[in-house]
């Protein structure tokens, strides 16, 4: 009896210390409230009216570490409904956080909403910023960095700084002017100007002989910009959450949506250096600056700016994107090495060659996929589609080739099942950028080409170290390949991260699909769940 109960209390010692393990070892939480409001700053030397979070213009960096659970009380305080979405975060079997018209109601003035999800198995830099009535224009954006655990090693030493740089194109008209163009159905031309970190000329601080982490994310609406540094050499270490060969760059082009990590080693003489931005294939050039301070200068920056890659050379540019390559030896936010799932040796279940163009739709532009042009419904397709909700979005009218019919309007959605592992071909036949997103997800980007993709493209694809990534950019009058494995449920945004033809419909919503609704596909509904349009009056 005696050995028994002595067993027993043995027993009660060992699941007690377990159950200490497993809530000692829960992932962290961090706890944030955002007010956003107005303001009057001069970006470009002119006052106007910019959004601010927290006061601040950009909004706070996010400092995240890889599984985090985020909790943000998100008050909007302007005059309009308003949404942040999280560019690059996968958001795991929870779109419902997804913060886009398509799976949120926005925020309605004077109201709250709080937002939850973790940075699951992600390293990396990434952003946020608003995804509604065109704020983006006026600000609301800014960095989210993704540190690796103490547990997870990463490829290179650990370095003595990192510096977080937004840089994009910046226009001095208010955001609702610039609305009321697009919706007069007229292009909004060149931007005014570029900035860093909402600047023209922000410092960066480093001391001679140490290396530092530069994040660079492309924040900006329209253009594509070139990043170097006067005298210094770019090392790539990460591209959106991947690990990549540590290559050496003189400059490197980062298009819209994209963000790249970069180790920058201080081995100059003590004195100041340019950081240069400036745009790529525009009419007219756009270049600002930064300036890199050795702790010890004893002069400021001088000299000609490094210069620019050629002009309007697509090729150079597409040469670059396929030098960067997947880091096979490495790990991930997991222990186990990145190249452990053969992508290359998966048959895809569904191919798709969605083909831009820019139609005109009642006399006015629009840019379509497929002859198809987004427009938002009232009601959150993620919404329609928990509550059983019809006549919200079509699954039929956006086909999975090009077709010769004429353009029209619809809130489409591409229906694919859980697990499906999809070929996505970009075929741009305009003689501008394209820049692609997909929310949710990170896809292998295996090829680029000029001119019109064939299926003897295919023989060009990269299906051994192709880089993963959440933005794929696609070069004028050519095509960008994508292989997406769809093990995240939920309804996922795909669209053009240039903001202009996401506004005017180059976007659509992939519905990831299964018919058995579980908790190990996807979470339930949120408790706090905004509701508006026909979901109004349901219980959540």
């Amino acid at each position: 009896m005696g050995r028994s109960t002595s067993m027993l209390h043995s027993l009660c010692l060992v699941v007690a210390l377990l159950c200490v393990c497993v809530v000692e070892a829960e992932d962290a939480y961090k706890f944030y409230t955002w007010t956003v409001t107005y303001g009057t700053l001069s970006p470009l030397a002119t006052p106007q009216q910019v959004i601010l979070i927290n006061g601040q213009f950009p909004g706070p960096r996010l400092d995240l570490v890889t599984n985090d659970n985020v909790v943000l009380n998100l008050i909007n305080k302007l005059d309009e409904p308003f949404l942040i979405t999280w560019n690059g975060i996968k958001q795991r079997k929870n779109s419902w956080q997804d913060g886009v018209l398509g799976t949120n109601c926005a925020i309605p003035p004077n109201s709250n909403y709080t937002y939850k999800f973790q940075t699951k198995d992600q390293i990396g830099t990434f952003s946020y910023f608003p995804s509604t009535a065109f704020h983006k224009a006026a600000g609301g954006f800014g960095g989210l960095n993704v540190y690796h655990r103490s547990v997870i090693p990463i490829p290179y030493p650990n370095p003595a700084g990192d510096f977080t740089l937004l840089i994009g194109d910046w226009f001095k008209t208010n955001h609702k002017t610039l609305r009321q163009t697009l919706d007069s159905g007229r292009s909004l031309g060149l931007p005014d100007g570029l900035l860093i970190n909402g600047q023209t000329r922000p410092t960066f601080t480093g001391n001679q002989g140490q290396t530092y982490m530069f994040r660079i994310s492309n924040v900006g609406l329209s253009t594509s910009i070139n990043f170097r540094i006067q005298g210094h050499k770019l090392k790539l270490v990460e591209c959106e959450g991947s690990h990549t060969l540590q290559n050496f760059y003189d400059s490197l082009d980062v298009h819209v949506g994209q963000s790249v990590s970069l180790l920058v080693t201080l081995d100059q003489p003590p004195k100041d250096y340019y950081i240069v931005a400036s745009t790529r294939f525009t009419t007219k050039d756009l270049t600002t600056t930064a300036v890199l301070h050795y702790a010890n200068s004893g002069s400021p920056a001088s000299g000609p700016l490094p210069p620019a890659p050629p002009a309007n050379k697509y090729d150079w540019s597409m040469q670059q994107a396929t030098s960067y390559r997947w880091n096979l030896s490495a790990n991930a936010a997991r222990p186990n090495p990145q190249g452990s799932f053969h992508y290359g040796k998966i048959t895809p279940t569904k191919r798709f060659l969605f083909a831009s163009t820019a139609p005109l739709i009642n006399g006015k532009l629009r840019y379509a996929v497929n002859s198809v042009s987004y427009v938002n419904s009232d009601t959150p397709l993620k919404l329609a589609d928990h509550f059983n909700i019809p006549g919200v979005f079509d699954t039929s009218s956006l086909q999975s080739n090009p077709s010769n019919g004429a353009a029209r309007i619809a809130t489409s959605v591409v229906p694919t099942a859980l697990h499906d592992f999809i070929e996505v071909v970009f075929q741009n036949n305009e003689n501008a950028m394209q820049s692609w997103h997909l929310d949710g997800y990170d896809f292998w980007v295996v090829g680029y080409g000029f001119g019109q993709w064939s299926p003897n493209s295919r023989n060009t694809y990269n299906l051994v170290d192709a880089l993963t990534r959440h933005t794929a950019q696609v070069y004028p009058n050519s095509w960008t390949a994508i292989l997406v494995s769809l093990d995240n449920q939920g309804m996922w945004n795909m669209r053009s991260s240039i903001w202009e033809r996401q506004y005017l419909g180059q976007q659509f919503y992939l519905r990831v699909w299964n018919a058995q609704q579980s908790l190990a596909n996807e979470y339930n509904i949120p408790n706090n769940a905004l509701l508006c349009g026909k979901a109004v009056g349901r219980h959540p």
